[in-house]
C-alpha cells in the first residue's frame, strides 16, 4: 500500500465521517426538538418505548445521541429506568439504517446526491429547505468517502500482513475485541459498521470474518453513553449499565449460535453477490433478535444495573421526589383522615417550599456566577436544578389544590392559600436566575466582555439577591422584623436597578460598551428587579397574615 493509498484512504474516511455528521446535524435541525419532545412524553409502554427509540435513532442516524439524550432525561427525573430500558432497545434497531443505506450501493450517484444537496443549501433561502439539502448532501459526501476508501483499500488485498491480520478476526475473542476498541475510538458504532463495509467491498474481508468484528462494534459504541455518564446520578450511570448489558448478552448469543450454526451463510445467502448487505443484514438480524430475545427481561435488566451499582442514600437527592409531603396522609379525593391531620400536611407543606426555597438560592448564586465568569460550565446544574424547582411547584400546588378542596377549617383554608402563592413566586424567581444564567450562552457566543464597573455592579446584585434570599428563609423566626427587612432590601434592589440603569446609559453614550452587552445587562436588570418584587411577595404573604405551623 502506497502513500498515495494511505491518503486516499484518510480522505475518505474524513468525507464518509463528515457526510454522517452532515446527515446527522440535517436531520436533527429539522426534526431533532420534536424527537426530544416525543422521548419526554414516552409512557411506560414497553413496546411504544422500542418503536420511539427505533424511530428517533433512524432519524438522527446516531445510537450514541439518543443514548445520551436518555441518560440526560435519567439524570434529571424526567425518565425511569423502566422507560430508558425500552428507547435502548429500540436504539440499537434504529442505528442499523446507515449500513442498509450503505449496502444500497448508490456510489456512482454518489456525486449527483451530493450536488443535489449542496444546491438546496446554497441556492434556497428556506431554512428547513436547507436542512433537507444538508440531509442529502451528507449522503452524498458519505457514498463518496466510502467509494474512495474501498479504492485504497484494494491493493491492501495482496499484502500477506494485512490478510494473515484480517484472518485472525475469525478467532471471536479477537474479533470482537477489535470492533469494540475500534468502535470506543471513534465513538460510533454506525461509522465503525460503515469502515467494515468498505473493506468488504475491496474484497479483503467476508462475512465469516466480519462477524465478530461486528458484534464487537456494537459493545464499543457505548462508550459515548459512558462518557456521558460521569458525573451524573446514579440512575443515569444504570442506564449505561443496561446499554452495554444489552450488547454483551447480544454477542454472547450471536457468538455462540454462528459457532455452532451455519447462521452466517444463512445471512450471506440472501445477498450472495453484495458482501457489503450481508454485513448489514447481520447487524440489523443481531439488534432485532437481541431485543426480541430481552424484551420480556427488561425489568431484569433494570435490576441487574441496581445490583452492580446498588443504591446510596445520599444520591436520592438527585432525583426529583417530595421529600416532607407524604400523599398517604390524605384520604380519598383529598379528604383528610383524622382531626390533627391538617397540621401535619401544613408543616409538611411549609417544609417542602423550605427545600425549593433554598434550591432557588442556589440557583440565584451560580446563575449570576456564570455570567461572573463569562463561561456556561455550572449552567447545566442551573438548569437540572430549575427543572427540580419546576417539579416541586407542580407536586406542592397539585397537593395544596387537593388539601383545599375538603379544608372546612377558614383558618387553615387561608394559610393553604398564602402557600399555595408562595410556592408560584419562589418558581418565578428560579426563572429569573434561569434567565441570567442562559445570557450566558449569548456572552460566549458573541464573545461579549463586561468592563469592571459592570462585572462589579453584577456582583453587587448577587450579594443583595442573596442576602435577601437569606432574610426571608427567616421570615417565621421573627415574622415582622424580617419582613421590614425584606421590604428594605426590595426597595433597595428598586434603587439599585434605577442607578445600574443610569449608569449603563451613562456608558453608552460614552461609548464604554457594545450594543450586545448593554442589551444583555438591560435585560439582566429587568430579572434583578423582578426578582425583589416576587421576595415581597413571599414576604408580605407569610409575614402580613398568621401563618400556622
Amino acid at each position: 500500500m502506497e502513500l498515495t493509498d494511505i491518503f486516499s484512504l484518510l480522505g475518505g474516511l474524513a468525507l464518509f465521517l463528515y457526510g454522517m455528521q452532515m446527515m446527522s446535524n440535517g436531520l436533527e435541525a429539522a426534526a431533532g426538538n420534536r424527537m426530544k419532545k416525543i422521548l419526554e412524553k414516552l409512557t411506560s409502554n414497553r413496546f411504544l418505548g422500542v418503536l420511539v427509540g427505533a424511530g428517533i435513532t433512524a432519524v438522527i442516524q446516531s445510537s450514541s445521541a439518543t443514548t445520551v439524550m436518555v441518560v440526560g432525561f435519567v439524570n434529571s427525573g424526567m425518565m425511569t429506568l423502566q422507560q430508558a430500558v425500552w428507547i435502548i432497545m429500540g436504539a440499537n434497531i434504529g442505528t442499523t439504517i446507515t449500513g442498509q443505506l450503505i449496502a444500497l450501493d448508490i456510489g456512482v450517484l454518489a456525486p449527483l446526491i451530493a450536488f443535489i444537496g449542496v444546491a438546496c443549501i446554497v441556492f434556497v433561502k428556506k431554512e428547513k429547505v436547507q436542512y433537507y439539502g444538508m440531509i442529502v448532501a451528507g449522503l452524498g459526501v458519505l457514498f463518496i468517502g466510502m467509494d474512495m476508501m474501498s479504492a485504497a483499500m484494494m491493493p491492501l488485498r495482496d499484502s500477506e500482513m494485512f490478510i494473515n491480520m484480517v484472518a485472525s478476526f475469525s478467532n471471536p475473542l479477537l474479533g470482537i475485541l477489535a470492533g469494540a476498541v475500534f468502535t470506543a475510538i471513534i465513538q460510533s458504532s454506525s461509522a465503525s459498521v460503515g469502515i467494515l463495509q468498505a473493506l468488504a467491498m475491496s474484497g479483503i474481508v467476508d462475512l465469516s470474518h466480519a462477524v465478530y468484528v461486528l458484534f464487537g462494534q456494537n459493545i464499543g459504541t457505548c462508550i459515548t453513553a459512558v462518557l456521558a455518564a460521569i458525573g451524573t446520578s446514579r440512575n443515569a450511570k444504570r442506564t449505561t449499565i443496561i446499554h452495554l448489558s444489552f450488547n454483551i448478552i447480544g454477542t454472547i448469543v450471536f457468538t455462540l449460535v454462528c459457532m455452532t450454526t451455519p447462521l452466517t451463510t444463512l445471512v450471506a445467502s440472501w445477498t450472495p453477490t453484495n458482501v457489503s448487505g450481508q454485513i448489514a443484514n447481520m447487524h440489523t438480524l443481531f439488534n432485532i433478535v437481541t431485543t426480541l430475545l430481552l424484551l420480556p427481561f427488561g425489568t431484569k435488566l433494570v435490576a441487574l444495573a441496581q445490583h452492580i451499582l446498588p443504591e446510596h442514600k445520599e444520591d436520592y437527592q438527585y432525583i426529583q421526589h417530595l421529600e416532607f409531603i407524604h400523599k398517604e396522609n390524605l384520604g380519598k379525593d383529598g379528604q383528610n383522615r383524622q382531626i390533627g391531620t391538617s397540621a401535619i400536611i401544613l408543616n409538611d407543606i411549609r417544609s417542602e417550599l423550605g427545600r425549593m426555597m433554598e434550591m432557588v438560592g442556589k440557583n440565584i448564586q451560580e446563575g449570576f456566577d456564570c455570567v461572573l465568569a463569562g463561561n456556561s460550565s455550572q449552567l447545566m446544574e442551573v438548569e437540572s436544578r430549575e427543572e427540580y424547582i419546576d417539579y416541586l411547584n407542580t407536586e406542592i400546588s397539585k397537593y395544596i389544590s387537593k388539601v383545599m378542596v375538603r379544608e372546612r377549617n377558614t383558618q387553615d383554608a387561608q394559610t393553604m392559600s398564602i402557600l399555595f402563592k408562595v410556592c408560584g413566586n419562589l418558581e418565578r424567581i428560579g426563572d429569573h436566575a434561569m434567565n441570567i444564567g442562559e445570557y450566558t450562552n449569548r456572552i460566549e457566543e458573541n464573545d461579549i466582555r463586561f468592563s469592571s464597573q459592570e462585572l462589579g455592579e453584577i456582583a453587587g446584585m448577587q450579594k443583595v439577591c442573596l442576602e435577601a434570599m437569606e432574610s426571608l428563609a427567616q421570615v417565621d423566626e421573627d415574622r415582622q422584623s424580617k419582613v421590614e427587612l425584606v421590604q428594605r432590601y426590595e426597595q433597595k434592589i428598586d434603587d439599585m436597578t434605577k442607578e445600574y440603569r443610569d449608569n449603563q446609559l451613562k456608558r453608552m453614550k460614552e461609548g464604554k460598551c457594545s450594543d450586545e452587552a448593554s442589551i444583555i445587562y438591560s435585560e439582566m436588570l429587568t430579572d434583578f428587579e423582578r426578582i425583589g418584587d416576587h421576595m415581597l411577595n413571599i414576604a408580605q404573604e407569610m409575614g402580613l397574615r398568621k401563618v400556622n405551623a
